[in-house]
């Protein structure tokens, strides 16, 4: 297991996950947001983007861990993973996460990512652009996604790993 992209709904707690994983077992670092969003919430044009995760996996000698879902990029990083870990928290811990995360990041004014200059703000917190909107609508939804995921036969060179609670989520990082 040195190919690793952590999933999960926006909030979950994949970036926290991921960062610790990759620190304990040394490998790189890929935060896809950080490679998706620039400055003032402008997105990454989907070949720019793609071409942006190809080459930090091809620069990840030893191996990474890939900190995002963004579908679209599964035929990407998915031929070279080895392993999928979901993080697939109840409903109403993943909706505190969120209204938690984004007050945080509002009243902190805390840059979201290295290579932009993305901030949360309470307009946007309270807009349809929310985070805390964009998870209670694809909660769900991802759910049905990585079930169904998981049972493709496409993906079967995959080890899928369920994670369902923060407490696995702990016991897990301390197994490695």
């Amino acid at each position: 297991m040195n190919k690793i992209n952590v999933v999960g709904t926006s909030a979950v707690g994949k970036s926290t996950f991921a960062k610790k994983l990759a620190e304990k077992l040394q490998l790189n670092y890929i935060e896809l947001d950080d490679l998706f969003w620039l400055d003032d919430w402008e997105e990454t044009p989907d070949n720019a983007f793609f071409l942006k995760i190809q080459k930090a996996i091809d620069l990840a000698g030893n191996g990474f861990v890939i900190d995002g879902n963004y579908t679209r990029t599964i035929p990407i990083k998915w031929q070279a993973v080895d392993t999928v870990i979901w993080l697939d928290l109840p409903f109403h811990i993943n909706l505190y996460q969120s209204i938690k995360r984004a007050l945080s990041r509002a009243i902190f004014n805390k840059k979201l990512w290295e290579h932009s200059n993305n901030r949360e703000s309470f307009s946007k917190m309270f807009s349809t652009d929310s985070i805390i909107w964009w998870m209670i609508k694809t909660h769900q939804k991802n759910r049905q996604q990585y079930i169904a995921m998981m049972n493709d036969p496409q993906y079967s060179h995959i080890q899928f790993i369920h994670l369902k609670s923060r407490k696995d989520c702990d016991q897990f990082l301390r197994s490695r």
